[in-house]
């Protein structure tokens, strides 16, 4: 991999973002590339529940356990398409691999899977994403409005979304507390 894909890593908000949609986020990148980035939030549930968007796609839920789970807010573009983040487990038709652990499905036939208790036993769905053109990920991160952290699918998937933020900070051995709004150049 390229030192300079942040693909497969947490994208953390610095105290000083101002664009709300992204203000104390934890953004999973899963695609990094000279022609720009993509990712998902995170940390930012969203009122729907999984029974509720799979009523609404059309999707008979056989496997229950999972109903009352939040769908997550993946960032402001493509709010009307669901994006699945999970550990490779079978083929589905739309996918994007990030490294050897994760894959980012946007296709329905892995959301019949989990309604059938044979997806991926990790995932979890967003609607939306986040997404950057050619430079503009490198740009901001140069202008301090992200830390990065490489991302474990053990963290993503046994971490709540409201404690997602600290526990990534975390790992960087660093206390929300501890940052400040403002940040200088050398």
């Amino acid at each position: 991999m390229d030192a300079s894909c942040l693909a497969g890593h947490f994208l953390i908000a610095m105290p000083g973002m101002v664009d709300p949609n992204f203000k104390e986020t934890v953004t999973y990148l899963c695609e990094h590339t000279e022609r720009g980035a993509l990712g998902v939030v995170l940390n930012r549930q969203t009122d729907i529940s999984m029974a509720a968007l799979f009523d609404q796609v059309e999707i008979k839920v056989r496997h229950l356990d999972f109903a009352e789970r939040k769908v997550r807010f993946g960032g402001p573009v493509s709010v009307e398409h669901g994006f699945v983040l999970h550990r490779p487990h079978g083929v589905w038709n739309s996918s994007i691999a990030v490294g050897d652990e994760l894959v980012l499905t946007t296709s329905k036939d892995i959301l019949e899977a989990v309604a059938d208790g044979v997806g991926p036993s990790d995932w979890l769905i967003t609607l939306g994403y986040a997404g950057w053109g050619a430079g503009q990920l490198e740009e901001e991160i140069s202008q301090n409005a992200w830390l990065s952290v490489p991302a474990s699918a053990d963290l993503l998937f046994e971490t709540p979304a409201e404690r997602l933020f600290d526990v990534a900070m975390q790992r960087l051995g660093v206390s929300r507390f501890a940052l400040s709004s403002v940040a200088g150049h050398a």
